[in-house]
């Protein structure tokens, strides 16, 4: 079959509002798997969670009926983590919530003897607080830099949209005058690193999200075709008034088959 897919060879898929909502698989998510699977594909998801270490996130999909390998779920934290080991800088202050923390080497966190290199900012929930921001400050005053693993505006929580990020990364940039160094999704570099690990161009590969602008802005930026599904966050107001154009839109993750014959047939239209 992939003979006839114009060059497309894999998929990169948001997970949260896209395989599930809040603890729900979305109806169709496994099929969508065993999809990939049985005709050849090869598939990582990419996801702005930064609130559980892969494991734990790999460990909570299975028990939803999604049988997603570890190693093919990308964070924030992972590529974090890369970049800690590019550049050399080893200390870090975390603001993030949960088990995270598990993706990150222990010995380097908050050394406050050696000072912090990188201030490492994700949805940290109710960990933020004054004391929390303003411990961040100082230490980015001092020198540190601003690490953003995500910069999303708000996710659907369980019990509805709920502040992510962003808005705590603006404030700390508002207040030093520095830029945040992004982790996450719209990041090229993001995107970048699991094509690689795929071993595809951004050309043989396509983004399925629910973000109009961290998943299809991201996917464009990065070379991708993007696919906006709706579910998840999905609002069809935001939709219309963003200057982003998704190459495709369908209902739900479930509709992967229709994808491919889309591809086979080069039907990619823009939806307005």
């Amino acid at each position: 079959m992939r003979d006839y897919l114009s060059g497309i060879k894999g998929f990169l898929i948001d997970l949260d509002g896209v395989m599930y909502t809040g603890d729900t698989p979305v109806l169709g998510a496994d099929e969508a798997i065993n999809f990939l699977k049985e005709n050849g594909f090869s598939f990582r998801f990419v996801s702005n969670t930064t609130r559980k270490c892969r494991h734990t996130i790999a460990e909570r999909l299975l028990k939803m009926g999604l049988e997603i390998p570890e190693t093919h779920i990308f964070t924030p934290p992972i590529a974090a983590v890369a970049y800690m080991k590019k550049t050399g800088k080893r200390n870090f202050r975390l603001l993030v919530t949960g088990d995270v923390i598990e993706d990150f080497p222990k010995e380097h966190h908050e050394s406050q003897d050696k000072g912090s290199d990188l201030v490492i900012l994700g949805d940290a929930g109710d960990e933020i607080t004054y004391a929390s921001l303003n411990s961040a400050f100082r230490d980015l005053m001092d020198g540190a830099d601003l690490i953003a693993l995500e910069r999303d505006r708000y996710w659907m929580a369980t019990h509805g949209l709920s502040l992510s990020a962003g808005p705590f990364v603006a404030a700390l940039e508002f207040a030093t005058g520095k830029n945040a160094i992004l982790m996450g999704k719209p990041s090229q570099e993001f995107f970048d690193l699991a094509l690689k690990d795929m071993g595809l161009r951004p050309d043989q590969a396509v983004m399925i999200g629910d973000d109009i602008h961290t998943d299809v802005g991201g996917a464009h930026g990065a070379g991708l075709r993007g696919i906006l599904v709706r579910t998840g966050k999905f609002r069809e107001d935001l939709v219309k008034k963003s200057t982003i154009r998704p190459d495709l839109t369908i209902d739900s993750i479930a509709e992967i088959g229709n994808i491919v014959d889309a591809a086979h047939h080069n039907h990619w239209e823009r939806v307005t």
